[in-house]
């Protein structure tokens, strides 16, 4: 796994973002990574406290329209992110944090589904959340805040 891991970590273009002065390289990624996340954790939130409650008087059908822009927000950040990985591959790749961060983005993003499948599936569309798909929301928040923080936290160990 490490030879993997080195290869990766050895290819030109990883040496080039990594090492390169340019705002285009390292400095770029990083923006577009952070903008992915906003998008896709800030759609999400504001989906998952309509659906825990804030702004109740505001239809629920409507937010169906922010699911193309998550999706948009999570194809930039695991993009921008095997760029980033890749300048640091046998560090990053062999640590429990980024482990744990990428679990944890499995996890809110099969929340995600569920949310979608479980609001959205129906039609007409529901109008007031279940106890699950309240649930679910709160663990969405609670999911997408524990891959920043442990993302951030990679920074550090």
């Amino acid at each position: 796994m490490m030879d993997f891991l080195a290869s990766v970590e050895g290819t030109e273009f990883a040496s080039w973002l990594r090492e390169s002065g340019s705002i285009w390289a390292y400095p770029a990624v990083l923006t577009l990574h952070t903008l992915g996340l906003g998008v896709l954790v800030g759609a999400s939130a504001v989906l998952d406290l309509r659906l825990l409650g804030a702004a109740s008087q505001m239809p629920l059908e409507p937010l169906r329209r922010l699911f193309p822009i998550m999706w948009a927000g999570f194809w930039v950040n695991a993009i921008s992110g095997v760029l980033l990985f890749m300048t640091d591959a046998t560090t990053k790749g062999t640590t429990t944090v980024f482990m744990a961060k990428l679990a944890i983005i499995v996890v809110a993003v099969i929340v995600l589904t569920m949310i979608r499948r479980s609001v959205f599936g129906h039609s007409p569309v529901l109008r007031d959340p279940s106890m699950t798909v309240k649930a679910l929301a709160a663990a969405s928040l609670a999911l997408w805040l524990a891959a920043i923080i442990t993302g951030r936290y990679m920074a550090y160990v």
